[in-house]
């Protein structure tokens, strides 16, 4: 015809809607059942990483009437060698979403990839057509061709490693796409500060996943705030993480890259090395080039919230890091390893901060490997020990222990014990992921925004800075700078590939 035009997705979804009603006119409840979500008003989703937890979170995302993917993107195509924590629990999220048991019948290992991430969004769409089958979503390996052909995205979804947060979330924005993404924001200070400013500058609303609701914290704060422990003058936090291998050095050998497996796209800033199965899928977090290490990986579900309920609006001021010692044996002599290339299999962290409007000057401990606070004579009268992940609360006058995964917390003044009388109420049941949908319909900042988690994210980062210098590290937010160091300062920024600067 000579007047047809090309129109994008959004314009086809809300075309067809108003076809619908060109034939009758029938509230929109009744045409399509409670909970309809009309085509023309669904976001519409950009996925990139299909690795395990990518798919993991799929799952659940996907059944939200509010949004449809409609674009998948890995560099990696299809394997069954990736690593997760269970043999068959992503294979049987999938089953259960598709009401499909047999789906995936034929796999053996654990698998991953675009072709697996594309399949599963067309299975499962497609089970509401006429027809049974659904062929609208897309699949890219290089997130920068998804950004330039899907130009009517509403947003983008960030599954990756942790090193490539940042350049995607950057790259998305520049684009007018909103963002979430998993934690981190960034694996790097110079990074983070650049997404959170390039958030900030487009106005586009954005999403860090470790946010959650969590009341129990809104109880602790009242305890403070209320003198029930005295002055605060500690905040400890541990976790059982790592819960992958961590290595003391790169590994030497060099295996070919797997068949449909784009090496050069996974590396994305990081400059060039050999591939190694050691560094991908969920063993990247040990590594300070790919991931963040255990604090990043839990620190920000039980900080992110704790830092925006108690007022903490400032980063770190400086951190202190005490690593585990590793050596090796060199012509039957011991010899110490020095180890800059990975995280430490365990470690202790103590972050100094300065008064706030809400609170005094205190020390904030993060542990890891196994290391947790030795256990309070409060806690042992009452025969009990530290859990092996938790938070405790120190003042001059007495504890407060718990809030880590929404229990209810302890107080203890002198031996007594009490869980006081305030109720942690039951979740919602609401689905998690209808916060920043509901931002990102609306155009506004969810609680979870890159605006706000500029201090936990600075000092989670600040954590590493510490272990990689060796010492303390004092730390100027306003200049980013490093004060009583200044050699640590390159550990704020990577050396960046060429062509992948940001």
């Amino acid at each position: 015809m000579a007047n047809s035009k090309k129109i994008n997705r959004r314009e086809f979804l809300g075309s067809a809607a108003a076809a619908s009603l060109a034939f009758t006119v029938v509230p929109r409840q009744v045409m399509g059942g409670q909970g309809f979500v009309a085509p023309s008003d669904k976001i519409t989703i950009g996925y990139i990483g299909c690795g395990t937890q990518g798919l993991r979170e799929m799952t659940s995302l996907i059944s939200n009437p509010a949004l449809r993917i409609v674009a998948v993107c890995d560099p990696n195509k299809f394997t069954t060698n990736y690593v997760d924590w269970s043999l068959n629990g992503v294979r049987n999220s999938i089953r259960t979403a598709l009401g499909d048991n047999s789906w995936g019948e034929g796999i053996k290992g654990i698998p991953g990839g675009r072709d697996i991430g594309q399949e599963f969004v067309q299975k499962y769409y497609g089970k509401s057509q006429a027809s049974g089958t659904y062929k609208g979503c897309a699949s890219y390996e290089d997130f920068r061709e998804l950004l330039e052909k899907e130009k009517d995205l509403n947003a983008i979804k960030i599954m990756t490693p942790d090193h490539l947060h940042a350049t995607i979330a950057i790259a998305s924005l520049k684009k007018g796409k909103h963002v979430v993404t998993h934690k981190p924001i960034a694996n790097r200070m110079y990074e983070a500060r650049l997404a959170i400013d390039t958030a900030r500058k487009t106005g586009l609303s954005t999403h860090l996943l470790a946010w959650s609701k969590r009341p129990e914290y809104d109880i602790i704060k009242k305890w403070i705030v209320e003198g029930k422990i005295g002055r605060l003058k500690e905040i400890h936090n541990w976790s059982n993480r790592p819960v992958w291998p961590q290595w003391q050095a790169n590994p030497s050998d060099k295996p070919p890259v797997p068949k449909d497996f784009n090496w050069d796209l996974w590396l994305g800033p990081v400059p060039d090395r050999p591939y190694h199965p050691d560094y991908t899928h969920a063993v990247f977090r040990g590594w300070y080039d790919f991931g963040a290490g255990s604090i990043a990986d839990m620190g920000h579900y039980s900080l992110f919230p704790l830092f925006l309920t108690l007022g903490i609006n400032t980063p770190a001021i400086s951190a202190e890091a005490y690593a585990t010692t590793t050596c090796t044996l060199q012509n039957n002599v011991a010899v110490g390893v020095k180890n800059d290339v990975a995280f430490p299999l365990s470690c202790i962290i103590r972050f100094k901060f300065p008064t706030t409007a809400e609170l005094p000057p205190f020390d904030l401990f993060w542990y890891d490997g196994g290391m947790k606070p030795v256990t309070p004579d409060e806690l042992s009268a009452n025969g009990l020990s530290l859990e092996k992940e938790g938070m405790m609360f120190v003042g001059d006058k007495g504890k407060i222990i718990g809030g880590f995964r929404g229990e209810k917390p302890v107080l203890f003044i002198g031996n007594k014990m009490t869980a006081g009388e305030e109720a942690v109420p039951e979740p919602s049941g609401r689905d998690a992921n209808d916060v920043w949908i509901n931002a990102f319909k609306n155009n506004t900042q969810s609680p979870g925004s890159f605006l706000y988690a500029g201090p936990v994210t600075e000092t989670i980062l600040l954590g590493a800075v510490s272990l990689r210098a060796g010492k303390r590290v004092e730390y100027d937010s306003v200049n980013m700078k490093i004060t009583n160091s200044p050699e640590a300062d390159k550990y704020l920024v990577r050396e960046y590939r060429k062509g992948w600067e940001l």
